[in-house]
């Protein structure tokens, strides 16, 4: 077992390791002419995490986990939030201040299924770490709100029709629409029924609904007071006027319209969000290139405006939009 002939398994000075999948663990040559080899005494990780103190379970999918693990489930070291490699990435701790990027210890800063981390092998992205569920029920928070307040994130109300009249999917069915956002998986979105909701930073609740030929759309849900209300008419006027917006020239670089919808009608990714889909087409990457929220843009030269899409099972299409008629825009 020399370094040369075993690249891969870490044989560094004479540190224990284990290059042959010995199922009791890592091993090493000892210096005692009389033993040859010997197991070395180290605690399994899972016995670690449950003895390392509080906060090393996670409540919900682990957005709010704080603790120090920092390996993988696989066992791999996690790399640190404030480098770029072995792999580079989006995540610049100024941009996400919230969300407690610390050293290399495990987190969920984008709605992940649970905690994870970029790993320190340079063939393996990010993997998610193995933390468990804590068995006290998570703290209630009394939020649950029946009105629209922000974006929605809270909503907890009935309303189960869409803005068109359209009747909402049931959240644990795949039909008509196949969908990532199941209950089971997320236990603190309140995904119950067919309840309109907002599990992923929308920009207020939606739902998949059950006409086979509209993947999904917003919910009207009544603001929680006037002021909110006033606030999003005004919001809402500027949507309304840049039409002309809604069309792309050439390549569609300049275009800095709202669509955020993808030719066939699925619903786009926000582009600082790494799920349902990893990629390095980044805000911070990007500067110039105005990726607001998850509206359709043309970041890298495409032929025409494209986004990553909220379906887990197509990664990007090219967006519902035309190339302005130059007459009719004069």
């Amino acid at each position: 077992y020399t370094p040369e002939k075993y690249p891969n398994a870490g044989l560094e000075e004479n540190y224990c390791r284990n290059p042959d999948a010995d199922e009791s663990g890592p091993w090493c040559y000892t210096t005692d002419p009389a033993t040859r080899f010997d197991y070395c005494a180290i605690p399994e990780c899972e016995d670690q995490i449950m003895h390392t103190g509080e906060g090393e379970c996670m409540q919900c999918n682990g957005e709010d986990y704080h603790g120090e693990v920092s390996r993988t489930e696989s066992g791999l070291e996690c790399q640190r939030w404030d480098v770029q490699e072995p792999h580079m990435h989006g995540f610049i701790l100024k941009h996400y201040p919230e969300k407690d990027l610390r050293m290399n210890y495990c987190r969920n800063p984008d709605g992940e299924l649970r905690p994870w981390c970029f790993t320190t092998n340079p063939k393996k992205r990010w993997e998610y770490c193995n933390i468990p569920r804590c068995t006290t029920p998570p703290p209630v928070s009394g939020l649950d709100s029946q009105c629209l307040s922000g974006k929605g994130a809270d909503y907890r109300g009935r309303i189960a029709i869409t803005e068109s009249g359209n009747a909402c999917q049931h959240w644990n069915t795949q039909h008509p629409h196949k969908h990532g956002w199941i209950p089971d998986r997320y236990p603190c979105k309140g995904l119950h029924e067919n309840y309109c909701r907002n599990p992923d930073g929308e920009k207020k609740p939606w739902c998949y609904t059950t006409n086979s030929s509209i993947r999904w759309e917003y919910c009207s849900i009544p603001p929680c007071d006037r002021t909110e209300q006033g606030i999003a008419g005004m919001n809402n006027v500027p949507l309304q006027v840049p039409l002309t917006e809604e069309c792309y020239r050439g390549k569609g670089q300049s275009y800095r319209g709202t669509t955020s919808v993808t030719a066939s009608g699925k619903k786009c990714q926000a582009w600082s969000s790494m799920f349902p889909h990893r990629h390095i087409k980044t805000p911070d990457r990007f500067p110039d290139a105005d990726l607001r929220n998850n509206y359709c843009r043309n970041p890298d030269g495409d032929s025409s405006p494209w986004c990553f899409t909220t379906d887990p099972n197509t990664i990007w299409e090219y967006c519902n939009l035309k190339r302005c008629d130059d007459h009719t825009q004069e």
